[in-house]
C-alpha cells in the first residue's frame, strides 16, 4: 500500500498551505516515500489561491506554479473532465477525484474531507485522508527520512527543528504532536509572526 511509487494525489488546498506543501514536496524527491500526482487544474486552482486568498503577487504564484512543474513533470496527470458526470463527491472537487481516477492513485490527500464522502469514492476504491494523517503514515514507515526532512525545512528558515515543527502543528497538530513525542522534542510554542 505504501512505498516511493505508491500514488497520491495532492489536493490544492494542501499545495496551497506553504509549510505542508513544502514538506509533501520534500518527502517525493529522493529518497521518495510516496509519488505525488495532480493535474493542471489543481495547479492553476492552487496558484489562484496564491494571489487570491493568501494574496501573493501574481509572478510569486506563477514562478511556484513553474517550479513544481519543472521538478515533478511526472506528477502531471492529464485531465479528465469525462469521468466528472459520472462522479458523486462535491461538485468543486469532482476534478480531483477524477486526477485520481486517471493517476491510478488510492489516496487524496486534502484538508477538504467533507468533499469527498466515503461513500462517494467507494466505487472507485480510493480513500481522502486529511494532510495529517498521511503524514503519520510517511513517519511511521520512514522515520529518519521524515525528521532529516524536517530539519532540512528548519535549517533553511534559520530555526530550530522544535521552533519549525511547531509552526507546522498549526495545520497538521497530529503528525507535529507524533514527531515530537518520538523524538523526544519539547515543541516551543510559535509565536504569532
Amino acid at each position: 500500500m505504501k512505498g516511493a511509487n505508491y500514488r497520491v494525489v495532492l489536493d490544492a488546498c494542501v499545495l496551497a498551505n506553504h509549510g505542508v506543501c513544502d514538506l509533501f514536496l520534500r518527502l517525493a524527491e529522493r529518497p521518495r516515500l510516496y509519488s505525488p500526482k495532480w493535474s493542471q487544474r489543481i495547479l492553476e486552482e492552487t496558484a489562484r489561491t496564491h494571489r487570491e486568498r493568501l494574496n501573493r503577487p501574481k509572478h510569486l504564484a506563477n514562478h511556484w506554479q513553474k517550479e513544481v512543474e519543472k521538478h515533478f513533470p511526472e506528477a502531471l496527470v492529464n485531465e479528465s473532465d469525462c469521468l466528472e458526470p459520472v462522479l458523486v463527491n462535491a461538485p468543486k472537487d469532482r476534478h480531483v477525484l477524477a486526477t485520481a481516477i486517471q493517476a491510478g492513485a488510492s489516496t487524496i490527500v486534502t484538508f477538504n474531507l467533507r468533499d469527498f464522502s466515503p461513500d462517494s469514492l467507494r466505487p472507485w476504491d480510493i480513500h481522502a485522508v486529511h494532510p495529517a494523517d498521511y503524514l503519520i503514515t510517511l513517519h511511521t514507515i520512514s522515520p529518519d527520512v521524515v525528521v532529516a526532512k524536517l530539519s532540512d525545512m528548519a535549517r533553511d528558515r534559520d530555526l530550530s527543528a522544535e521552533t519549525y515543527l511547531a509552526k507546522l502543528a498549526r495545520s497538521v497538530p497530529a503528525f507535529a504532536s507524533q514527531v515530537a513525542q518520538a523524538v523526544g522534542w519539547n515543541l516551543p510554542l510559535p509565536s504569532r509572526s
